[in-house]
């Protein structure tokens, strides 16, 4: 707010935590690049420095007026997203598990019945009796 000062520049903000890395490279992704050109900022830049998100190419009045309405409403889609593939690649691995230990379980009986005993440890089953034979 100075006659010197530059029409654009970076603005950093601070996340409230660190953002998980598919978060970050959802954010720098060519799809918020686009999202922010159809939502109107065609020339604002976003990066990450830690737990900052630097909005480039931007002043103080564009956040007010609506690019920080639209960047968190970006933000929270991201990490919805996120949350969702994470709980689904989750429920996909318990899944995975709970089958492995049903299969693990199943190869055990069948082992378990294998008895590795000479064949002339057992009396050959008797013959049956002919029909005619039993009938009687």
């Amino acid at each position: 707010m100075t006659d010197m000062a530059p029409d654009r520049y970076t603005v950093e903000v601070a996340f409230t935590r660190r953002p998980l890395r598919d978060e970050l490279n959802e954010i720098l992704s060519t799809e918020t690049a686009r999202y922010l050109a159809r939502t109107g900022y065609p020339t604002v830049i976003l990066t990450v420095a830690d737990r900052r998100l630097e909005i480039a190419n931007t002043h103080l009045e564009e956040l007010r007026d609506g690019l920080a309405h639209v960047l968190a409403s970006r933000l929270a889609d991201i990490s919805a997203a996120v949350r969702a593939r994470d709980l689904a690649a989750a429920i996909r691995s318990s899944e995975i598990a709970e089958h492995e230990v049903t299969r693990a379980n199943a190869v055990a009986r069948l082992a378990g019945a294998v008895a590795f005993t000479p064949a002339d440890a057992f009396p050959p089953p008797s013959p049956e009796p002919p029909a005619s034979a039993r009938d009687r």
